[in-house]
């Protein structure tokens, strides 16, 4: 059994900078890790994505805070809640994913967080699959359940009232999904639920029947959700994700384009950054932002791959994007594999793999992002031939050289 830490200033750390809420209340949540006693606490992350993002980190650090206090943590991953859709925020029904999907989705996810999260040792995370117990579920155990809820409860959420407002549809199945969260809860009987800000209704609401049926008082937790300079959430859902996933010097660019206002967040929710330095760092911000907006992303490489690798890709960016230099080691591709050649420059883009889509390709042209041998394309229409030794450039950092 690991030891369970109970200091003061370590906990007071946590509930300062990784708690945003708690349902009854911080203080409830501070006696209960002040008590020694351990902790159950997880967290679920719904596959409707490959790739997980630094939005994701937020809720793992978190995760890792617990964990290295000696308490069990749980990374759930949402399975069967993946194929319903979680419709929090939504302003109409999502579009179901397949199990396939899902499962294919997953596949990935704990070797993208293996780096953050201890699965071994003395206090290793665990990994689940919702679907475990969900998929087993009775009509008659589905309906006991969900005689707990109300739909006034539903309806008084702010999406389903703007939906109602604009006649816009409501799926049935949607009010079901806060039920299997409360379902999921149960079946891993843990003391903590932990989730961002947006999901508070989802881990609270169900509060009630998991102590009728189990007697535990189970409390909701929520983190800062992590927001661009507009407010908008950084993921999947706003086209904005910067993937963790991704090649260490992709990740580091992508972090550089953040706006400045987005350094100290990233700072204090997506970094293993000690708190006594944040302040001194939030002063450096507005003296030299680029500065420590490359200290942001070194420190987010580093945590996720090693200290060589964040250097590897802090001197890529200097040579490549600041500098203007192309990398020794770009990707090629051979010129008598294309379709055809001349190519029309958006059509050529995806055929390459730099763009995944011509709407892509089009909006990086009319940007100014598009090279050929350094000269900017401006035409989408553009006939481009390409022969050996033809760099094709799409944005600052992705590059094709042909052979």
């Amino acid at each position: 059994m690991p030891t369970i830490v109970t200091d003061q200033s370590i906990i007071t750390d946590l509930l300062e900078r990784r708690i945003n809420e708690a349902i009854p209340s911080k203080e409830e949540l501070q006696k209960r890790l002040l008590s020694g006693r351990r902790l159950r606490i997880y967290q679920g992350f719904d596959p409707t994505s490959p790739n997980l993002h630094i939005g994701h980190l937020v809720g793992i650090l978190t995760l890792k805070a617990f964990q290295d206090l000696g308490h069990e943590v749980i990374f759930l991953i949402g399975d069967f809640t993946a194929t319903i859709g979680d419709p929090t925020g939504k302003d109409k029904t999502r579009v179901p994913l397949t199990a396939e999907k899902v499962q294919e989705n997953a596949q990935t996810y704990q070797n993208q967080i293996k780096s953050v999260l201890k699965f071994d040792g003395d206090n290793p995370a665990q990994l689940r699959f919702n679907s475990e117990w969900l998929r087993l579920m009775q009509m008659e155990e589905v309906l006991k359940l969900a005689m707990g809820f109300t739909a006034q409860q539903m309806l008084e959420r702010d999406m389903f009232q703007k939906r109602l407002a604009e006649g816009k549809p409501i799926s049935l199945h949607e009010f079901l999904y806060p039920v299997l969260v409360t379902k999921d809860a149960l079946a891993l009987d843990v003391d903590i639920e932990l989730g961002g800000s947006d999901q508070l209704f989802n881990m609270s609401v169900g509060r009630h029947v998991i102590k009728s049926l189990s007697r535990k008082d189970k409390m909701a937790i929520t983190t800062n959700l992590l927001t661009d300079s507009s407010g908008r959430k950084i993921g999947k859902t706003e086209g904005n994700a910067v993937n963790i996933s991704d090649t260490p010097e992709n990740l580091f660019g992508q972090i550089m384009s953040l706006p400045d206002d987005a350094i100290m967040p990233c700072f204090r929710l997506i970094t293993l950054v000690p708190t006594e330095q944040l302040t001194q760092i939030k002063e450096e911000v507005q003296k030299e932002p680029l500065k420590q907006k490359k200290h942001l992303a070194w420190e987010v490489v580093k945590m996720l791959h090693s200290e060589e690798v964040a250097n590897d890709a802090q001197q890529h960016f200097e040579k490549t994007v600041q500098a203007g230099e192309l990398p020794e080691d770009i990707p090629t591709f051979e010129a008598g594999k294309l379709s055809q050649n001349p190519l029309e420059v958006t059509e050529m883009l995806v055929e390459v793999g730099l763009t995944q889509s011509k709407s892509e390709a089009r909006r990086l042209v009319e940007q100014g992002a598009v090279r050929v041998n350094g000269d900017t394309i401006t035409d989408r229409k553009a006939k481009v031939t390409l022969s050996p030794e033809t760099v094709i450039q799409a944005g600052k950092r992705s590059l094709i050289k042909f052979v």
